[in-house]
């Protein structure tokens, strides 16, 4: 497929290659920063790279994506003189569909990647979920098209799931991140290796991923325990730093509160 890419980001920068890698031309990239877009597009053969707004028509493409932030999506829509009946879609998690209804005249559409991606990160494509919503079902069948060249695992996912799913994320990957931030700090303090958690946080990924009903049933430690001398312990040790021992308190609450549910309503109960 020609495809049009807008964006110059973490998840732009990682696509491009992917999208070479699945053969597809790559007729330009487009963005804020022309030096951002010029080593992007040097990414893929004969790209064109030009700076938002163009001073060009668009070149035609079979999908233009929009690999910018969400807020940025409405602007590019309205912004463009898209060729008509043009395929946009964009890679949002949070951003429904609905978006495109302000403009009309192009057919919109959605390919959500469920990944995080960092700047010197490899992405395996092939195992990346790539989630596909459009509003016709001619622009579907291109995104899926285009989906199944990147990914092994590929789904139609409508907008309210697509966000209770990128919801999950920002739990699973996002705050996960954080807390091991803060971990990080803590150990740092007391001059400890971060790297000696390492072991802990791999088994504890891979339990929850194979738990049953739910990674709250294998939840463990002084909250799941009701460990009043150790909760009352790590309390006071974070005393310089307020915020996180908010933080600690909150999450104990939370993880009690999840406990005493799931013992007041076991699973395969009425």
């Amino acid at each position: 497929m020609r495809i049009g890419l807008f964006g110059t980001g973490r998840v732009a920068t990682a696509l491009v290659p992917a999208l070479v890698a699945a053969g597809h031309e790559l007729v330009f990239v487009a963005g804020r920063t022309l030096p951002s877009v010029r080593a992007l597009a040097n990414l893929a053969p004969s790209a064109e790279a030009f700076s938002l707004p163009p001073a060009q028509a668009l070149p035609l493409a079979d999908v233009y994506l929009l690999a910018v932030p969400d807020a940025a999506v409405p602007q590019l829509l309205a912004g463009m003189k898209w060729p008509a009946g043009a395929l946009v879609a964009h890679l949002a998690g949070a951003l429904p569909v609905a978006v495109f209804a302000a403009a009309p005249q192009v057919r919109g559409g959605v390919l959500y990647p469920l990944q995080t991606f960092s700047p010197g990160r490899a992405i395996d494509w092939p195992a990346v979920p790539l989630f596909v919503e459009a509003s016709e079902a001619a622009a579907e069948a291109t995104l899926l098209a285009l989906a199944d060249s990147l990914s092994q695992r590929v789904a139609r996912l409508d907008s309210a799931q697509r966000l209770r799913l990128h919801l999950g994320a920002v739990f699973a990957s996002n705050f996960t991140n954080h807390a091991l931030g803060i971990a990080h700090a803590l150990l740092a303090e007391a001059e400890l290796d971060f790297n000696l958690l390492a072991p802990l946080v791999r088994e504890t990924v891979e339990k929850a991923l194979g738990a049953s009903p739910s990674p709250f049933a294998v939840q463990t430690g002084p909250a799941a325990r009701h460990d009043a001398p150790t909760l009352a312990a790590h309390t006071a040790a974070l005393a310089a730093h307020p915020a996180w021992q908010v933080l600690y308190t909150q999450l104990t609450h939370s993880i009690q509160a999840a406990a005493a549910d799931h013992a007041a309503h076991p699973p395969g109960s009425a």
